[in-house]
């Protein structure tokens, strides 16, 4: 009885590694993100069952998790990103195994590289960043500025776009510098990606508009995405 959590990448239907492809495809049961591409859902099986997570709440897809693994039968947990960074996946995965079930991770490419990458921003780079930060940016109130403000490096935020003008206001209280070059990449990887570059100071006002999903980057790296972005493209390097 094994149920598998497989990271469906960061949008790009073509960025799923080609375990996670193969486990879709040969799946019984599958139980899917909202943000997960219809281009991966519907490789899976015709006779498969196919559940959209998003109406549950997380109870009810562990729940569900377990009565199908509990059946023999083959459960493909896809998952946007990777199962692990900001996915919930470690909940889904002690869920299981303290219901006796055997769980495979099949990892995915995460946004957290991915998405900058796409833009022509890379998270590290030699001389300029030798370290990331990735952050969860939902809720504000929560977050430890003054250590955010002081890390070196690159800062990454999910799910920060709802509250990136109050995040940017902050770090800069904190000491950051209001000059930081910040970037939020929206629908990343994707056909409709759209990328706004601004001084932190001004970034949530130069994000405005922009649709989630989208990704925060803040840090000297995203200077190079003026050089990097053109002539840098998913399409080409693939």
């Amino acid at each position: 009885m094994t149920v598998r959590l497989v990271g469906a990448g960061p949008g790009d239907p073509g960025l799923i590694t080609a375990r996670g492809l193969e486990r879709i495809r040969a799946c019984d049961v599958l139980v899917h993100d909202r943000l997960v591409s219809p281009e991966l859902v519907a490789e899976a099986p015709e006779d498969a069952l196919v559940i959209d997570r998003d109406p549950l709440d997380q109870a009810r897809v562990n729940e569900l998790l377990v009565a199908y693994g509990r059946k023999g039968l083959d459960v493909v947990r896809l998952k946007g990103g990777d199962p692990f960074v900001f996915g919930r996946g470690g909940e889904e995965a002690l869920a299981l195994v303290r219901a006796g079930m055997e769980v495979e991770v099949v990892p995915g490419v995460s946004s957290f590289a991915a998405v900058p990458s796409a833009a022509g921003i890379p998270v590290t780079h030699r001389g300029v960043a030798s370290q990331a930060t990735v952050v969860a940016g939902h809720d504000a109130d929560s977050l430890d500025y003054a250590t955010l403000a002081a890390a070196r490096g690159t800062l990454v935020f999910f799910m920060a776009l709802a509250q990136l003008p109050r995040i940017a206001r902050r770090l800069v209280e904190h000491g950051a510098d209001p000059a930081t070059p910040a970037a939020v990449v929206a629908e990343g990887t994707l056909p409709g990606q759209q990328t706004a570059v601004a001084p932190l100071s001004q970034i949530g006002a130069a994000a405005a508009g922009l649709p989630s999903p989208a990704l925060v980057v803040v840090g000297e790296v995203v200077s190079l995405a003026a050089e990097l972005a053109a002539p840098l493209s998913l399409q080409e390097i693939a």
